[in-house]
Parts: C-alpha cells; structure tokens; sequence
C-alpha cells in the first residue's frame, strides 16, 4: 500500500481515530502501513516482528495517548498495531505506556480484553503486574495459558519448550512423554534453545495477535467442534488383512522400481526387486523393504501401532479445529465439519473407478469417501503411522497405504479420483511436486478435490498466520497463494472446474484432461 509520506505520524492517527465506522479499516491500513510492514514468504528472515518504518519511533507516544477515550474497535486496534511494533524491535519503548494499559484492563470488553492480552503478553518483565489485571481481561482458560507462558523466561531446564500450540494448558505430559522431551531439549546447544524459545513465543503471539484482531474487527470467536473419535478396538492381534489391497494391486506399484507388486505370505512382496513390505491390521508399509525377513518387519510394524493409540485422535480433537482458526480465518465459524462433508460427497460421488485418498490422515474424511463411493473403491494413503492408526480404528474396511504423497506408489492413469483435505499445506515446499503425483495417477477425465489455505490477503492477519512454528514446519507456517495453486494444476494437465471458500479456505475441484 502507498502511504503518503508527508504525513506526520499524528495525522495519521487523528484520521485513524476519527474515521467514520465504513472507513475504519481503510484509515486503520493506512496507519499500519505507514510505520510497519511484515515480512515476505521469499524471505524468512524478515517475518521475525515485520519491519518498522522511519516514523514508527516518534509515532509510539502519539498511540499511546491516543488510547484515552476510545471505542473497543479503535483502542483494540491501535492495542494490537503497539503489540506489533513491540515485536519488531520497540518492545522498550511500547511498555512506556504499561500503565495505561493496565488501566484499560479495569473495564476492558471481551474483545479489547483480547487485544491487550496479546500487547501485555511482551512485557514478561513485568509478569506480576500483567497477571494482576488478567482475571479482568475476559480471558478463556486456554488465553490464560497462553499469556502465561508469553510472561515466563525460559529456565535451566527450558521447561515447555516446543509445548505451547493452540495453548500450553493442553500439554498433560506422561512420564515417558516428559522423559522424550528432556532427551531432544537437553540436546539443544543453549543458543538453539533460545531460538526455539523464541518462536514458541512468536507461535502464541500469533495465536493471540489473529484472535484479538478477528474479535476487535467482527466479534466473538465462535467454536467450532471437531470430529468425534472413533470406537477404540483390541490393540491385539496380527491379522494383516491383506485381503484389503487385491482389489488395488494392479495400481499399486514398488516405491524402488516401480514394478508391480505381489501378495505372499503376511507381507506384499515386489518380484523385480526381491523385497517384500509389511503389513498389519490392514496398513502397508511402503516404506520399509525388506530382503529376507519380512515377518520381522511385520512385528515391528505391528509393535509401532500398539505403542501410539491416541496420536491421531489428539490432532483431530484439538489440533486440527485450532489450525482451521490460524491458517483457514474459521474464527467465526464460516467452515463447519457438515459443509466439508458435503463439499466432499458432492466433488466425488459422480466419479467412475478406484479413489485415493491422499494425506487421509485419522481418516475422518475418509469415512466421508467411503459413504461417497463405497469402501471397496477407495485407499488411503499417508505417511503418518499415528495417523493411519487411528484410521484403521475409523474405516476398517479401507486399505491404508503409508508412502509419501511427493512419490505415489501407484501406475499411471490408475486413479479415478483423487481427494486431498486439508494436507497440502503439510508439504508447501513439495506442494507443486505432491499436484504433480496427483496428475499423473489420475484417469483423463478424473477429478481432484482439494482443500487447503491461502494467505489473507490483510497484512497484519498474515503477519500473524506466518508467525506459527510447528515441529514439521520449523521455518514457520508457509500457505498459498491462489495463483500459484491453479498454476501448478494446470502444470499437472488439470483444469479448475470449480473454486469457492470463505475466509482464506480453498476448496477447488479439477479434472484431468485427456
């Protein structure tokens, strides 16, 4: 955005606070952009707190002041645009108005009570005093944790490093769970573990930072449920089920030579390269080749799913709802579980032939495959074994695959469809490659249904968006620009017969052409 320049940063204020209700986010834009920028997905160096202009020094006083006497919609902004600038390198001199911040805590609306836990939540200094004002910010339990935690220094032990998103109150840790983490912590140089420290930090500032900003702007945050769990069964047993995969063995193909593959024994075997891979309970495991003892395989395969029950049902039940929040905007609920159902059953149901599943993870929407097309069409495959596991609890009657989705191990043109929901953005690096794959086991004439995000095109809900770091992503959250997702497609000899969603949610459906 182009700011004129020869305004002085109290004109821009005045503008800001005196702007009529329909220019209030125009005034407000143009008051962001004249003293901070974020950072660009071609350079992460730049995403740590955005870049403060020139005039963002002397400007930090007339914010401050001009907190006195404002609506919750005007104070809760300037509240996050300080909380901003604090990140980018000003937190001094932002905390010279602690104390009129702490003031505003005393009759603060739910939604001004957000924006001033996420500025409050810098100042870790001042922890007594912040928290002493907290129980009148309106805060839900999970905020609690999150300001927290902002207001903790990391200790010799680097206590709760890595454990922080959606809310470190989720974190109830087993003995063996806390012993894993004091192994990879107390491995980190003291410099490695500061830089994780910092972007848990920058992770629950931008957890905070888009809640405040959605709730100043629109309203309350709406929950939105997330999918129930499925029956729990016997953990007991070896029964590969490999009856499951004949119906898809002339698509499946070896990951090594892509040759065909055959079932022998407890194990599905590749004659061209002499190895065979395990199988247990109706998962495959393509990603273990073994030369002679595939009944080893097969027993470890099948100790690694006794040992991870509740993986995949912890990142349906209070992961995923939470991440639909940061990168998809669902903080009003635009996206329900029903309206991805139906999007779903709606793109596959007229599509002839068999049907992956790709990145099917806990198999929620697998389930909504298989109701689509019928369970005897359809494979699943990801490379999550927590995942899967859960999965095989969900929709026994789907063959799972576990095999990456950058080299799919099926034939070419095997496929009659293809879902991905909500995984692409699992492998933004790989994300054209992942398209790709789709296009070439894909049928002329077969579809592909994606969901997945794109960046807000708002730079402060992108700001914040980027600022989450998750132990697959260490380089932070990377999404999509819509151009580049209907290039790749079209690069994979598919074209977009239909895209919609709300917020930054996109639901697309393609189909191969001939």
């Amino acid at each position: 955005m182009s700011v004129d320049t020869t305004y002085a940063p109290s004109m821009l204020v005045e503008e800001f606070t005196g702007a009529a209700p329909g220019g209030l986010d125009a005034a407000y834009a143009r008051l962001v952009g004249a003293l901070w920028s974020p950072g660009t997905a071609e350079d992460r160096t730049l995403w740590d707190g955005g870049t403060l202009t020139e005039r963002a020094p002397s400007a930090i006083p007339e914010l401050i002041d001009a907190l006195d006497g404002l609506d919750e919609a005007r104070a809760g902004r300037l509240l996050i645009l300080l909380g901003l600038i604090a990140e980018a390198g000003q937190t001094e001199a932002v905390r010279a108005g602690l104390d009129r911040y702490l003031a505003l805590a005393e009759h603060a609306t739910p939604a001004l009570g957000q924006a001033l836990a996420y500025l409050l939540a810098h100042f870790p200094h001042d922890r007594g005093r912040v928290l002493g004002v907290a129980g009148r910010l309106g805060l839900d339990s999970g905020d609690r944790s999150r300001l927290d935690r902002c207001l903790t220094l990391m200790d010799e032990r680097r206590t709760g490093l890595g454990r922080v998103w959606p809310a470190p109150e989720i974190w109830r840790l087993t003995d063996a769970e806390r012993a894993f983490d004091e192994a990879w912590i107390g491995a980190l140089t003291q410099e490695q573990a500061e830089v994780n420290w910092r972007n848990d930090s920058r992770t629950v500032w931008g957890y905070m930072g888009l809640k405040a900003y959605w709730s100043v702007r629109r309203g309350p945050v709406v929950a939105v449920p997330g999918p129930q769990a499925p029956p729990q069964e016997d953990a007991t047993g070896d029964d590969p089920r490999l009856g499951l995969f004949g119906r898809h063995l002339s698509a499946l193909v070896c990951p090594s030579c892509r040759g065909p593959l055959d079932i022998g024994g407890a194990a599905v075997r590749c004659p061209a390269c002499a190895v065979a891979y395990p199988a247990s309970r109706g998962i495959l495991d393509l990603t273990q080749a073994v030369r002679d003892d595939a009944d080893e395989a097969t027993a470890g395969l099948l100790k690694s799913l006794a040992e991870m029950p509740s993986m995949g049902l912890y990142y349906e039940a209070l992961l995923r709802p939470e991440y639909l929040r940061v990168a998809g905007g669902n903080w009003g609920g635009a996206v329900t579980l029903a309206d991805e159902d139906a999007y779903i059953a709606r793109s596959v149901r007229p599509v002839d032939g068999p049907v992956l599943d790709l990145g099917a993870g806990a198999g929620r929407w697998t389930a909504v495959v298989a109701a689509a097309v019928g369970a005897d069409r359809l494979l699943a495959l990801d490379l999550g074994l927590p995942m899967l596991n859960v999965l095989r609890r969900r929709v026994p009657d789907v063959p799972a695959v576990r095999a990456s989705a950058l080299d799919i191990p099926l034939a070419d043109a095997s496929m009659g469809a293809v879902v991905c929901w909500n995984a692409l953005q699992a492998f933004p690096d790989e994300a054209a490659t992942a398209i790709a794959e789709v296009g070439r086991v894909l049928r002329p004439g077969g579809t592909f249904t994606l969901m997945t995000f794109v960046w807000d095109e708002d730079p402060v809900c992108r700001h914040f968006q980027a600022a989450h770091y998750f132990p697959s992503r260490p380089a932070g959250t990377l999404l999509f620009e819509r151009a580049e997702l209907e290039r790749w497609l079209a690069d994979a000899g598919m074209v977009v017969v239909e895209s919609s969603g709300p917020e930054s949610f996109v639901f697309v459906t393609a189909r191969r052409v001939s």
